[in-house]
């Protein structure tokens, strides 16, 4: 079964199926933004990374669904950065069902030329959304890979978590929710953090904290398992 699973075919079906149920999901939600001036501003008027940790990816079409509805929507290329393991693949197959282009890279395979193709996205004035702690964990703990691409690109990073009322918490390593349809829920974005060319390593910290804030929030406002 595990063998059958692995084929292109299978993977295509499955792909199509689990996108679907997300926009399912996603589109029978009412959600509400926290901290839109932080959202708005910055992408719709420049280049901008959205991160957040690996636990929200289900839900990082909503941020796509909500820029491109809101007054100050420019268009603009979205890119995730997704691992090269077959279950990135799968992820990225999904995403893209969204409008959101898969740049394939991660810390141990393909990372130089996902950083590269990262830059040059950015450069162009498109946005990127990344996860720090992905693909693998250690759970909402940092690398160094988001802030040397933020130094490198002079680009701010904008920390978001989303949460649903209503979800399932799968047993993942990063405890991944699976959201409900027909239920509330929230997406926070957090103050923009600028990393300088020089010494961007020790913003490292300050990117984790932005990211656990804006978590702890969207927990604060639908409780449950975090």
């Amino acid at each position: 079964m595990k063998s059958l699973l692995r084929t292109p075919l299978a993977q295509s079906i499955l792909a199509s199926l689990l996108g679907g149920y997300l926009a399912f999901a996603l589109r029978t939600t009412r959600w509400t933004l926290e901290g839109d001036e932080h959202f708005v501003s910055l992408a719709a008027n420049g280049s901008v990374i959205f991160a957040f940790w690996h636990e929200f990816l289900p839900l990082l079409p909503i941020l796509v669904l909500i820029f491109r509805k809101h007054p100050s929507y420019r268009p603009a290329g979205i890119h995730a950065l997704i691992s090269q393991h077959r279950d990135g693949r799968l992820i990225g197959s999904v995403v893209e069902r969204f409008g959101i282009a898969p740049i394939s890279g991660s810390s141990t395979r393909g990372g130089a030329a996902g950083l590269r193709h990262l830059l040059a996205v950015l450069k162009q004035g498109d946005i990127v959304g990344i996860t720090p702690d992905g693909p693998k964990g250690p759970r909402r703990q940092a690398a160094l890979g988001v802030a040397q691409l933020a130094a490198l690109a002079g680009v701010p990073i904008v920390p978001v978590a989303a949460r649903t009322r209503s979800r399932i918490m799968l047993r993942t390593w990063d405890r991944m929710p699976v959201p409900l349809p027909f239920g509330r829920g929230v997406v926070v974005c957090g103050s923009p953090i600028i990393v300088p060319r020089t010494g961007w390593q020790d913003a490292v910290p300050e990117i984790a904290a932005g990211l656990n804030a804006v978590a702890v929030q969207t927990d604060a406002l639908w409780p449950g398992s975090a």
